[in-house]
């Protein structure tokens, strides 16, 4: 399944981006490493840099990824409701004719005058 949500949500961002986001990963991950191994000594600081690099590496591949098929999904999704080249918000669109030709009272400034609440509730007082 995972094969098909990748050719599904295809990445425009070239390969280059990619070993960028591996390099911080991996550099941030080397860092935390050799930090963590510090407590057992020389000899953890260099195994904990190692550990922490892969597993750096790892994430940021994943995070790449994942931010890559999340870019591309949004991009499908644009184009599907008109954001990014489609009819979204056009004036042209099929409405059908008005009935009666008149303002609404609300828009008016009409105030009602039945007594009931208006649907969005009182006006709050506001606080000090």
């Amino acid at each position: 399944m995972k094969d098909e949500q990748q050719s599904e949500f295809t990445s425009k961002r070239p390969p280059a981006a990619r070993r960028v986001h591996e390099a911080e990963g991996t550099a941030s991950g080397a860092l935390v490493g050799a930090v963590v191994g510090a407590m057992a000594g020389p000899p953890g600081v260099v195994a904990g840099a190692i550990v922490g690099g892969v597993a750096g590496a790892l994430t940021g591949a994943a995070l790449d990824d994942e931010s890559s098929r999340r870019a591309a999904r949004d991009r499908e999704l644009d184009d599907a409701i008109g954001v990014s080249g489609g009819d979204l918000g056009a004036p042209n669109l099929a409405h059908p004719p008005a009935t009666v030709g008149a303002y609404s009272s609300a828009s008016a400034g009409v105030a009602t005058t039945s007594g009931e609440a208006p649907a969005e509730g009182p006006m709050q007082p506001p606080e000090d």
